[in-house]
């Protein structure tokens, strides 16, 4: 469990990983070895009355989308937003551009993911506290 989120759960094994996620009468599970995945959830089956869903396509209004092809994996919120905007009658307003600098690249790459444990625990603390600001 990390200190910082009493709803997320975090296990190193080898080179392998699982991160599980609580929310309310939901978890979602994630990692980088589908034997360890598989177990996880045989092991939460035979402990709590739980149904599997299958691969999340949608979290908390969040779209995920996977292409296992091109090895690309994304979020959205384009439904959510667009939902929003129908609540606040604002479904018809002009969208502008933020104000990133477009010649910023913005692609993610596997060079820039921590290479230890050690380097992990720095990115995560590192960006919790970027978030609480």
């Amino acid at each position: 469990m990390m200190e910082e989120d009493h709803c997320v759960y975090l296990k190193h094994s080898n080179n392998s990983f699982i991160i599980l996620f609580l929310y309310v009468d939901s978890i979602l599970i994630v990692g980088n070895n589908k034997e360890m995945i598989e177990t996880t959830k045989r092991w939460l089956s035979s402990n709590f009355e739980m149904k599997d869903m299958g691969e999340a396509s949608y979290v908390l209004g969040v779209k995920i989308i996977r292409d296992c092809a091109k090895k690309l994996f994304s979020l959205t919120q384009k439904t959510y937003i667009k939902k929003m905007l129908e609540c606040y009658h604002m479904q018809d307003s002009k969208p502008i551009d933020t104000s990133i600098d477009k010649s910023l690249s913005l692609s993610l790459s596997r060079d820039m993911c921590p290479k230890t444990l050690e380097e992990e625990k720095e990115n995560v603390q590192s960006t919790l506290c970027q978030c609480r600001q």
